[in-house]
């Protein structure tokens, strides 16, 4: 827990539309030629609008009554698995012991009734816990726990075959929810929690087959944990962590206190698709040492102006992006749907910059540089094999780090109006980039090799997308800032079939 987000500059340097979000209206902006990407993706609109659960008890249920505290823990206790259980309208309390929660038998089913809240009132730090299976939360409101940092107050314990849907998880501590796997998140509101909505991590093993749709995901990091643990990399709306097959769609991400969604650390086979990502602080997504994924069809707006102008008025030259792969790629020795990390049919508009793909040369097993905390890749799960001299030849030289290679980027609109930004410099980049690497002294990466291979060597590739809006492009290291012209020749041959017109719609 806790991973970094760090950034080596190259060498020694240092480093409209909230109402057309709401209605889901398109902007005006258009570009020459073809439309490159789907319309808009409709908002799920869960935490305004939320379902309303069954107004009576459910054949066979037990009822729960709020006007006892403690009656949920204990029915759960004194019934079989497999019960169904009610929670009538009203206040659900736990006992005031900080530890008290529910701990479900598997196959138990909790459905509230409507205004069924489950409050932990500052006093108790979980709702439910515990290893039971296939247990269903529905139609219920959990609020105000206080978990700890980077712990979660539903499925605190990441147990297997969970559903939440149609809840409300909201004003908690640490994450709203944790993960396990066959996990299903569904039309449920994630909203205003104090680091995380939720944090998909086990403790033991890896997470698979997640699904996350049709959530709202709202207001989280709260306690603006990046300020408190600086560098902490411990925040978004979503936290992913080591997670094999997750399909995230049809989610409106929006309003997080820092990024929206963010998969860091040996997650593969991402789906992320149908969502709208907006008005984030940082990063709309970010992909972080993990493999093959398809992100398409999603609309992308208003992201990272927090975030990405607090960087540029700091003089760092680094291009913070929406979307921001840092040592992701495709590998198909990894057993996943897709190859390659896929980007296409997007609309991104008027977000602070665009795509960037970013490898730091001095990250790799077993470095000192290495922020994923002793983790090593999927190819190489030995981390001490990383060493000299072995790691100098194959195939340990190429399996050790984690590579942003077989990236395919087409068919997206990219669309920036610097006037709704508010912004003059440094919100306008694409790009593709390592830096030069020094670290450690025993390090086969030194050097310009990694900045070579990530531009020109590891089959990244942008083209036919549609660009309006005066766009700049990175390649290679933050000094090479290149127009459209130069981005498409020699030597980098990027955006075949793309067009751009530089002035924005507005």
């Amino acid at each position: 827990m806790g991973i970094k987000r760090r950034h080596w500059a190259w060498a020694a340097a240092p480093l409209a539309l909230a109402l057309l979000a709401a209605t889901g209206c398109e902007s005006t902006s258009s570009a020459r030629s073809k439309p490159a990407a789907a319309p808009p993706t409709p908002v799920a609109r869960v935490c305004a609008k939320p379902a309303a659960g069954p107004t009576r008890a459910p054949a066979g249920a037990v009822t729960v009554d709020p006007k006892v505290v403690g009656d949920l823990a204990a029915k759960t206790k004194s019934n079989p698995p497999n019960t169904t259980f009610w929670l009538r309208p009203g206040k659900h309390r736990l006992d005031p012991d900080r530890y008290a929660q529910v701990i479900p038998k598997k196959g138990n089913r909790y459905l509230g009734a409507p205004g069924a809240v489950l409050d932990g009132r500052k006093k108790n730090q979980y709702a439910f816990g515990g290893t039971a299976r296939d247990v269903t939360i529905g139609y219920l409101t959990v609020q105000r726990f206080v978990a700890p940092p980077d712990e979660g107050v539903v499925n605190h314990d990441s147990a297997d075959g969970w559903v939440i849907e149609h809840a409300t998880i909201q004003r908690n501590s640490g994450a709203g929810l944790m993960a396990g796997d066959r996990q299903q998140v569904r039309a449920s509101c994630l909203r205003d929690n104090g680091q995380y909505g939720m944090n998909a991590y086990k403790a033991t093993g890896r997470i698979s087959g997640l699904v996350v749709e049709d959530n709202e995901i709202v207001g989280n990091n709260t306690d603006d944990w990046e300020r408190r643990r600086k560098g902490c990399g411990c925040t978004g709306g979503i936290k992913f962590w080591a997670v094999d097959g997750a399909d995230v769609r049809g989610n409106w991400v929006h309003d997080n206190r820092g990024p929206g969604l963010w998969a860091d650390t040996n997650n593969n086979d991402f789906r992320i698709e149908k969502n709208v990502l907006e008005a984030n602080d940082g990063a709309a997504l970010i992909y972080e040492t993990s493999y093959n994924a398809v992100i398409r069809n999603n609309t992308i707006r208003r992201n990272n102006w927090v975030e990405g102008r607090r960087e540029a008025d700091r003089g760092d030259t680094f291009p913070y992006a929406t979307v921001y792969l840092s040592e992701s790629g495709g590998e198909p020795r990894i057993r996943a749907r897709t190859g390659k990390i896929e980007i296409y049919r997007n609309v991104l508009e008027n977000n602070w910059s665009g795509i960037t793909l970013w490898e730091n040369a001095d990250r790799f097993c077993n470095s000192p540089a290495n922020t994923s905390s002793g983790d090593c890749t999927l190819l190489v799960r030995d981390t001490d094999r990383c060493a000299k001299p072995a790691i100098a030849t194959a195939p340990l030289y190429a399996d050790c780090r984690w590579k942003t290679q077989r990236v395919d980027i087409h068919d997206n609109r990219f669309v920036l109006d610097k006037s709704v930004l508010q912004c003059t410099v440094k919100c306008d980049r694409m790009a593709v980039l390592a830096n030069y690497g020094t670290y450690p002294d025993w390090s086969p990466y030194q050097g310009k090799r990694v900045a070579d291979a990530i531009t020109t060597e590891q089959h990244n590739r942008w083209h036919d997308n549609v660009y309006v809006g005066p766009w700049k492009f990175v390649a290679h290291d933050p000094s090479r800032v290149l127009d459209f012209g130069q981005w498409q020749g020699t030597p980098y041959r990027q955006d075949a079939g793309s067009t751009l017109d530089p002035q924005a719609g507005g």
